[in-house]
This record gives structure tokens, sequence and C-alpha cells, in this order.
């Protein structure tokens, strides 16, 4: 049995209580990844860019872009969903501030490398690592964006690109390399081989 390159999916996901199951277990997980923080120079890191990524990559555009919506609307709503929450804020007045437009960016990174990964683009190392690089800068370009309204456009980078792109750039590297070998164990388990 052939498995189609549109099949992307570490688990297939089929059936509409799984779909939903799915977005709200990946919620929950983006609220994890967000509150943890690993040490890391020159800061600390969470786990949150990665965390968009790989779900994008795993679940499609559709329910990627959906399990980050539905994680932005339990943030919009008030839960402490976020990283920094409740401490810096919540809800509606958190996703206004600084950090906004990368909360903007996760939505956006979602449903291009989504988009992507259903076309096949997750099956080797070299074009997923590209991929999410294109992932990442969906995330940057926007939240930087909104920051420099903030701070300044010199400012934003100093203070929002710069202490974070090394750990980000371990993040995509991390999932280049992970996301193909899980693939495989998908096709071990299942019993089903990839298309060469």
């Amino acid at each position: 049995m052939t498995v189609s390159t549109r099949t992307n999916l570490v688990l297939p996901v089929t059936s509409l209580p799984l779909q939903l199951l799915t977005v709200v277990v990946g919620s929950a997980l983006l609220t994890v990844s967000a509150k943890i923080q690993v040490p890391f120079w020159p800061v600390p890191m969470t786990l949150q860019v990665m965390a968009v990524l790989g779900l994008a990559a795993a679940l499609g555009w559709r329910l990627g872009a959906a399990t980050v919506a539905l994680y932005l609307a339990e943030g919009a709503f008030g839960l402490p969903v976020f990283a920094g929450t409740p401490e810096k804020g919540i809800g509606l007045a958190y996703m206004m501030g600084p950090t906004g437009g990368y909360l903007a960016g996760f939505l956006l990174a979602a449903l291009l490398v989504g988009t992507f990964a259903e076309r096949g683009l997750v099956r080797r190392p070299v074009a997923l690592f590209f991929l999410m690089l294109a992932g990442l800068a969906a995330i940057y370009a926007p939240g930087l964006i909104w920051l420099a309204q903030f701070t300044g456009w010199e400012k934003s980078v100093t203070l929002g690109f710069m202490p974070f792109i090394a750990g980000d750039l371990l993040k995509v590297a991390v999932i280049a390399l992970a996301f193909p070998a899980l693939r495989g164990l998908q096709h071990l388990f299942t019993g089903t081989r990839r298309d060469r």
C-alpha cells in the first residue's frame, strides 16, 4: 500500500471528532510550549515557535491554522495561554501589546507551512528546513513590524530579533531532522511505505 504525497500527518486525522480533538489538544500543546522556558543564550527560549511550525507540518494548513486560531481565541477571551501571562496582562490588551505581531505571525506561519507540507515538503530534511525558515520569516515579519510601532525599527530588531534568532534556528534544525524520522515511524507502525 502506498501513501500519497499529500499524507503528511504523523498520525492521520480523518474523522470530524478526531479532527476537533486534535485541534483542542494542539492548542493545549501550544499553551504548554509557551510556558516552558529552556535555558539558552542570550535569553531563555520557549518552545512555542517549534510547536507552531511542527503542528503545521504535521497537520497541514486546515488543522494547523485551526489549532493556532483556537489558541489565539483562548487568549483573546482572557485565558492565560500566552508566554508571560497573566503576569504581563491577558486578553485583547495583551494581544495588542508589543508581542501581538508575533501572535498574528503564528497564524500566517501555520497557513504557509501547512500548505507546503501538504505538497510533500516534509519528506526531506533540507526541503523541510527551508520551509521552516519561511515559516519563521512569517512569524518575525509581522512581529517586528508591530513591535516597531512601540520601540522604533532599530530597537525592534535589537529587542525582538537578535536575542531570539539563534534559538529559533536551532528549533528549525531540530524539526527538519526529527520530522522525517517521525514519518518513518508512522510507516513502520502502519505497515505502509512512502512514495519514492
